[in-house]
């Protein structure tokens, strides 16, 4: 208001400026009061509720419970990914984004109400004690696992370092249970996992997390030390990666990348946009690359994909990714956990939201999903969320694309397609069919 105050004596106009200026800031001033006593009304009310429930429910709540309820009905009326989370939550969030832990070395899933091991990682507590993949866990230092969920069961399974633990194991063929203990150990989380194929180096990221980039280095130099001179390029599998840490996007787009933006992040304000953008030096050397995406491909694997297709440093294969264009930040709230709040956007170097409508891939290549998992694996894309953030381009793709891949790398048409497309050889009458030009988002 001072400013303007200021011009309008400048331009001599005093009486008329200043007359509007006073009554357009008294009718905000009186708005901005209003709203404010509108808002402590409802925070009353909402305390008012709170303590009649607490009163009067039929049973005694749980107060700590209800509070937890209330602040995250708040934050997901914003959008899917926004949500409050107690120092337990945040505690398991915190672990999932280092990538290591005190732990077994154990992936692991829940069947039939058991914890069903699928796969122990190697060099772990887990594999040099014999655990084998499709055991079933019944039983953690003699507690019954029948009855506890897959996080409780998880959470009792982690501990500091150097502490025993006795499991109990049912493994098809035998007839008795199975006791092995161990001692926990440090966990690294395997965000990448490489293999040569061939003359072409596979490298999978399965999360981004403070752990990828140092697994994704390791995996170029494991390639370059087999294949030398030889490599004819190299396949980055971003299928079914939910994504992760920002940061992480950052440089593993940066490892592929010589110059130029990576990504910008907007927020509310004009002030708030921020770009990143690659340092000289491409560790690929300039190799071709493919990189793999499908339905299952959300957020820092966008941001990787995005960058490399506009940058024109790798073609993709595939079908368009989930469409989550949008940035959570972390706001610790002391000792009671932390908010995930979106606070901005994210848009490829060419200028691109990909929020609720995702990145096409340059070629379009299906899979051939089994009848009977069909049913199970439905297209869904962010738009398909309820209260998703809109893309603020007006376009959006509401079906999504599908997340399978098949277990064997000879049924993965998509892998398929990208080996022999990297090695310039004829593609199989049963991949072009399926092969189609992608549609890409302007």
């Amino acid at each position: 208001m001072r400013s303007k105050f200021l011009s309008a004596v400048g331009y001599g106009a005093v009486g008329a400026i200043i007359a509007t200026v006073v009554w357009n800031g008294a009718s905000a001033l009186d708005a901005a009061t209003s709203s404010k006593t509108d808002t402590y009304r409802q925070l009353n009310l909402f305390g008012d509720v709170f303590d009649r429930v607490r009163s009067d429910y039929v049973e005694a709540p749980d107060e700590e419970k209800l509070i937890d309820s209330a602040i995250n009905g708040m934050l997901s009326s914003l959008d899917p990914h926004s949500s409050y989370m107690n120092s337990e939550r945040f505690r398991e969030m915190q672990v999932q984004t280092r990538g290591e832990f005190g732990g077994l070395g154990i992936e692991v899933t829940m069947e039939n109400g058991l914890v069903k091991v699928v796969y122990p990682i190697e060099d772990t507590p887990a594999s040099r004690a014999g655990i084998k993949p499709d055991d079933f866990i019944i039983g953690i230092d003699g507690q019954d696992v029948m009855g506890l969920t897959l996080n409780q069961a998880v959470d009792m399974m982690r501990g500091p370092v150097n502490t025993p633990i006795k499991l109990t194991l049912q493994r098809q063929g035998t007839d008795k249970p199975i006791e092995v203990e161990l001692k926990r150990a440090i966990i690294r989380i395997r965000a990448v996992r490489s293999e040569l194929e061939g003359d072409i180096g596979y490298i999978r990221l399965t999360s981004f997390n403070e752990q990828t980039q140092e697994g994704l280095e390791q995996a170029i130099q494991d390639v370059k030390k087999e294949l030398g001179d030889k490599v004819k390029g190299y396949i980055i599998d971003l299928r079914n990666n939910p994504g992760g840490l920002l940061d992480a996007a950052i440089s593993v787009s940066d490892t592929m990348l010589d110059r130029g933006e990576i990504v910008s992040t907007r927020g509310r304000n004009a002030d708030e946009t921020q770009r990143y953008n690659a340092q000289p030096g491409d560790m690929l050397d300039g190799k071709p690359v493919v990189v793999l995406i499908n339905g299952g491909s959300a957020s820092a694997s966008e941001i990787v994909a995005g960058a490399l297709q506009d940058h024109k440093r790798a073609t993709l294969i595939g079908t368009r990714s989930f469409g989550k264009g949008s940035v959570q930040t972390i706001i610790p709230m002391g000792s009671y956990g932390a908010l995930r709040l979106t606070t901005a956007r994210y848009y490829t170097p060419a200028g691109r939201s990909i929020q609720a409508q995702g990145i096409d891939p340059d070629v379009k290549v299906e899979q051939d999903v089994p009848e009977d998992q069909a049913s199970q694996l439905q297209p869904r894309g962010e738009a398909s969320l309820r209260g998703h953030l809109h893309n603020d381009n007006g376009t959006e793709e509401a079906s999504g694309s599908s997340a399978y891949v098949p277990k064997e790398k000879e049924k993965d048409t998509q892998l398929q397609y990208a080996l022999n497309y990297l090695r310039g050889g004829a593609v199989s009458e049963a991949t072009k069919q399926v092969a189609k030009p992608a549609v890409k988002a302007n």
